[in-house]
This record gives structure tokens, sequence and C-alpha cells, in this order.
């Protein structure tokens, strides 16, 4: 017997919704547990490297805070942090699309774990600089080398999981960006009592060690990340050929493996892009003001140094919870619209409290970034499937995940921009620019969610005619008539 029949079922139908083959059948029960599988071993490497990620990139807030600004001359005025922040953004946005297109030719198991080592090293000599400048030039290269990590990891998994199984996936991502929050608070905590250690301020022991730290992380993904699943060795015969199954299942949603340049140029040409970018340039601006600032901010309420640290654990953590169950949910009803227009409106009344109380306020100042943190991971994480799950084949999907990233990334800049000063000690620019911008990202929602709604309507009552003419017309991937978007 072929070990494919073994996991087969003839009474289990998967829907036609997606892009997925009618004709194709799999057990339900041995799906889940290989999902599980799947999930013990893909999503924590995931995780890991995201973290890791994130937490070499936001580390320069700690950092300012902890007495790095005073130390190699940076000032609040023209020249500052903020303008560290943006130079990141500028070789980060620009490397993403070629990133995410050469993902699959260079191999995932090398070229990731070849940029987490690049950008240790860079992390590892930011502790050692002594003025503005070099500060400047460490930004301009980690910005380079961290470029490709959510696209390429995005991408990467999107070929091991089904479109209705990548919310919580993707979730795993964004969730590990906000427990960088939390770590990143705990380290400085830690960090900030080595000061003076070796003749180093705490701020360079934070770099240096993270940066080693990263090093380390670079060799495990090296190690433990299958380039697909046919290489991954956690995956026995049976578990293979169920997952031959799946992407069989998903064939139009997957694609050729070769390079198209046609699907790149129809991503392009497709104006759902683009609604998908705005809602994730909008996002952006909040999700990149609340990684790099929510320690300033909170100083600003007058707390001193190691008192912020401390509470932005709690911060980052409701954020990191909320936004899993959410991600499950939305999974599970396959809905993405319906749970991130709320969490805009829920996120907008954050920024509200925090410009409209008074600074003496600490307690409510304080609430206020409970209710913005959960929302703006939410936003930003499921229009990521969403976008995913709205884009085949994989390199019409390469190319859509690579413009999002680096459009809505271009935030950076502006956050860079709008959090420069302050005004009656709070960063009124910045967060009234994120109270607008998270109100222009529901607009984004409602077009997107009205845009896709009425193609699969269209499509449901085309008449077999009408289906057949479109086939034959060459439309391929999600514009074939019998793939269904998510809402």
């Amino acid at each position: 017997m072929d070990k494919s029949e073994k996991i087969i079922d003839d009474e289990a139908v998967r829907p036609s919704e997606d892009g997925q083959d009618p004709n194709l059948f799999l057990d339900p029960q041995s799906e889940k547990k290989l999902v599980r599988k799947l999930d013990l071993w893909i999503a924590p490497v995931m995780t890991v490297i995201f973290l890791t990620a994130y937490l070499d990139r936001a580390n320069i807030g700690n950092a300012a805070s902890a007495g790095m600004k005073d130390d190699i001359g940076m000032s609040d005025g023209e020249l500052g942090k903020t303008d560290a922040i943006t130079l990141f953004y500028v070789t980060y946005v620009a490397a993403e699309v070629p990133c995410s297109l050469v993902l699959k030719k260079f191999h995932p198991s090398r070229m990731i774990p070849l940029l987490i080592f690049c950008w240790s090293c860079v992390l590892i000599g930011t502790g050692f600089m002594h003025n503005v400048g070099q500060l400047y030039a460490s930004r301009l290269l980690l910005g380079l080398f961290e470029s490709g990590m959510f696209p390429c990891l995005a991408l990467y998994l999107s070929t091991f999981y089904s479109p209705g199984e990548q919310a919580l996936r993707i979730s795993y991502l964004f969730v590990s960006a906000a427990l960088s929050g939390s770590f990143g608070g705990l380290f400085a905590y830690a960090l900030l009592k080595m000061d003076g250690i070796g003749g180093l301020e705490g701020w360079r022991w934070l770099f240096i060690i993270e940066g080693c730290a990263s090093v380390l992380i670079a060799a495990f993904t090296y190690f433990m990340l299958p380039d697909d699943f046919e290489h991954a060795r956690f995956l026995n015969e049976d578990e293979k050929a169920m997952m031959r199954v799946r992407a069989e299942i998903n064939a139009r949603y997957n694609g050729k493996p070769d390079f198209d340049w046609a699907e790149v140029k129809r991503a392009v040409k497709d104006p759902k892009l683009y609604i998908s970018c705005w809602s994730q340039f909008m996002a952006d601006i909040c999700s990149f003001g609340l990684s790099s600032f929510l320690p300033l901010i909170i100083r600003s309420f007058g707390y001193d140094v190691v008192t912020t640290q401390l509470l932005t654990i709690p911060v980052f953590f409701w954020a990191s919870a909320a936004y899993m169950v959410v991600s499950y949910m939305s999974d599970k009803w396959k809905q993405r619209a319906m749970f991130m227009m709320p969490a805009c409106l829920v996120t907008a009344v954050g920024y509200a409290v925090n410009l409209g109380v008074p600074m003496d306020q600490r307690g409510a100042l304080y609430f206020s970034t409970f209710l913005i943190a959960p929302g703006v991971y939410m936003i930003v994480g499921l229009n990521c499937a969403w976008l995913l799950n709205s884009h085949a084949p994989y390199y019409k999907r390469a190319m859509a995940i690579g413009m999002n990233q680096s459009i809505g990334n271009t935030a950076g800049i502006v956050v860079g921009q709008i959090f420069r000063t302050k005004q009656n000690g709070k960063y009124v620019m910045g967060l009234s620019g994120s109270l607008a911008a998270v109100m222009l990202a529901v607009l984004g929602h409602i077009t997107l969610y009205t845009y896709l709604r009425r193609e699969n309507n269209r499509r449901k009552n085309l008449t077999e005619e009408e289906r057949e003419a479109e086939i034959a017309a060459g439309k391929t991937g999600d514009f074939h008539p019998d793939y269904r978007y998510a809402l």
C-alpha cells in the first residue's frame, strides 16, 4: 500500500476555498496531529528568531533611557535617537523585496542564519561606539541585515501551513515582538546593574551581550531550520506523505517551484496589494512608535529608569496574550476584518486617553498603554496573514509580502520624526499621529473587506460558461474563479 493511502480518508472532504482542490481528501485527526508537530518544531524556531530580531532592533530605546545619549553626545533636538531609528529603516525597507524573492533560491536554512550572524556582529560593535556617527553607521547596517527577516519568515510559514492556519502562526512572530518588549525591559534592568563592570557602561553591555546571544541563535537556526518539509528531519515518511497531500490540496495556492516574473508582475498590478499596504503603513506607525518609544513614554509619566523598564513588562505580556487569543479565533472562524476593525477602535481610545489625561494622573496614563498595545499587534499581524491568504501562487505572494513590508516599514521614518519632541511632558505629536494613523487603518480594512467580498460574490455567481472563459483567459492563482478570499 502507498504510504499516502494510510492517511487519506474518503469521507473527509476539504472545501474548495482558498484555492484548494476539492477532489483530494485527508483524515482530519491525522492532519491535526501533523499540524501540532509542526507547531512544536517550526513555531519555536520562528519565535526565537523574531524575538532576537526585535530585541536587537528595539534595544536602542532602553539604551537611550539608560545614559547612551549623554555618553556619545546625542542630543534631543535636531540630531538624536529619532535620526538613528530613521536611518535603520532607510536600509531596512530597501532590501525587503529582494530578500523575499531570493529566499527559496538561497535556501532558508542558509540565508536566515547568515543574516542573523551579520546583524549580531554589528550589534556587538555598537557596544564599543563613541560618537553619533558610529551609531548611525551601525543602524544602517543593522537595518540592512534585519530587512528580510519578517517577509522571509512569513513566506516560509506559508509553505508549511495552509491559508486557514496562518493567522495564529503569524501571531507567533508578532507575539515574539511583543515579548521582546518585556524581555528588553528585563535585560535592561539586569544590565543597568552591570554599569562600570570592565570599565563599560550598562548600555554598552546591553548591546554586547545581546549581540553575543544572537550569534548563538544564528548557529541554532542553522541546525534547526529545514529548507522545506521534504528536508525536515523531525517528520517521518508518513508525515511527509501527508505534507505532500496538503501541498497538492493547496497546489493553486503554492504554485510552481520555479521563479516566475509573470507572477511578480501580477502582484505589482494587483490593487488589493496597495490597499493592504495602506493599512500596513498606518498600523506600523503605531507599532514602531510603541516598540521603540514605550520606555520613554512611560518614563515621561515621571518614573525613574529602573521602574520604567519594569513597567513595560506587563504591557507587552498583556498584548501577547490578547493577540494570541484573537489570532486563534480569527483562524477558527476564518475572519480577519471583523477582529481588526474593533481592535483599531480600542487602540484609538487608548491614544485619546493618553493625550487627554493630565500628566499627574499616572495610573490612567499607564492604563492607556494596555488599551493601545494589544490592538497594535492585532492590526499589524492579522493584516499580514490576510495578505498571505489573498495572494497566490508562491512568487506572487513573495512579491506581495515584500512590498507590503517595504511600504509599511517606511512608517519607521515617519515615527522617527513625529516622536522628536515633547509638549508639556508628552510626545503630543507622536501620539496624535498614531491616533490619526489607526483611524486611517480602519478605512483601509473596510475598503479591502468590501473589495474582496464583492469579488467572492462575483465568482460565486459565475455561470459554468463564464467560469471556463476566465480559466481559458489564463486566470490562475488567486485570480482563478474557484479561489475564495478570506474576509
